[in-house]
């Protein structure tokens, strides 16, 4: 029995990796793009909606399954498409102008830890010693992985970083109630096509300018169409990220999600250094050790409780989900 339990766990933990492996090069991959003058909005717009469109057959299978599935969860997909897609990435980018990508970065994940405060308040029960200890050790280590010495602090940035943070954690909250009348890649896909309409609006009324020139990037020293870098991110990092995203937190539960959700920030830096020839300093590679351990005690507590971790815990909510309360290329995070 026990074995049968932990198998789901174990697969969840797999795909929730794979999730933040995918969404780690979308960064270092996009970077080079915008830097050869695309616009945010028309790189973010092809990467939902080509993502979206590739997920279509999950949302297009639950409209026939059940009539009135869009009436019934339309509401859920927006609020997923405004908020943990394009919210998210438009607060995080508009934060960076402001203040260096590390900082900007640090506060965005400070999810996990805010999901863990969200349940202490919710439940009126303390998380255990290990989590604790996970959640400190965690951010010690994000912080030597994104390198904040001597940075700048902004109060409105800080405010918008923060905004994303809340973002991620409605990611989580979301994903994780999904399941029956909702299927997980259903709501990925209707929230990536509702925040790609959204994304398309803001370009088409001039609320952010839209450029999509032919372009050539260059990847250790090797030239590549801009347009093939942003397929990849599009086809590959944000439909498989968001794909095994939601899958996974289901089986897992949002806190533990989140702390490995961590590790796309370290899978970052390495995709940075494969394709930018950025090296890591000594420094984000202990930094990327001590993040590790943190996980592994957040971890370590989940196992022993032998419960998934929900937010919401005691029942499955059907219907919508909103009826219950809910280094440079490195941090170039567009999830």
């Amino acid at each position: 029995m026990a074995h049968a339990a932990s198998s789901p766990r174990t697969a969840g933990i797999a795909l929730a990796v794979t999730s933040a492996l995918a969404f780690s090069s979308s960064g270092p991959l996009v970077k080079p793009l915008l830097e050869a003058g695309w616009s945010l909005s028309a790189a973010l717009l092809v990467r939902m909606g080509l993502a979206g469109l590739i997920l279509s057959p999950a949302l297009i299978g639950a409209v026939r399954r059940e009539r009135g599935f869009v009436r019934r969860h339309g509401l859920a997909l927006a609020a997923f498409g405004l908020i943990p897609v394009a919210g998210c990435q438009l607060l995080f980018f508009s934060a960076m102008q402001r203040m260096p990508v590390a900082v900007a970065l640090l506060i965005q994940y400070l999810a996990p830890v805010m999901l863990v405060g969200f349940v202490w308040l919710r439940t009126r029960r303390a998380p255990s010693p290990l989590v604790i200890a996970g959640s400190i050790v965690a951010i010690t280590g994000l912080v030597l992985v994104v390198d904040v010495a001597g940075a700048r602090f902004d109060l409105l940035g800080t405010l918008l970083a923060l905004g994303a943070a809340v973002c991620v954690c409605v990611y989580f909250v979301m994903s994780e109630r999904t399941g029956g009348d909702l299927p997980p890649l259903a709501l990925a896909s209707g929230g990536l096509l509702c925040g790609a309409v959204f994304m398309g609006a803001l370009a088409v009324t001039g609320a952010l300018p839209l450029a999509a020139p032919a372009v050539t990037v260059t990847f250790r020293g090797v030239e590549v169409p801009g347009i093939l870098a942003l397929l990849w991110v599009a086809g590959i990092g944000t439909t498989l990220g968001y794909a095994f995203g939601v899958i996974a937190v289901p089986r897992i539960g949002s806190r533990l999600a989140s702390f490995i959700g961590l590790s796309e920030v370290l899978f970052a830096l390495g995709f940075a250094w494969l394709l930018l020839g950025e090296t890591p300093s000594p420094v984000q590679i202990i930094g990327g050790v001590v993040l590790l351990a943190g996980v592994i005690l957040v971890r370590v507590d989940a196992a022993e409780a032998g419960v998934d971790d929900k937010v919401v815990s005691g029942r499955r909510v059907s219907g919508s989900l909103l009826r219950a309360p809910i280094p440079e290329s490195a941090g170039s995070d567009i999830r």
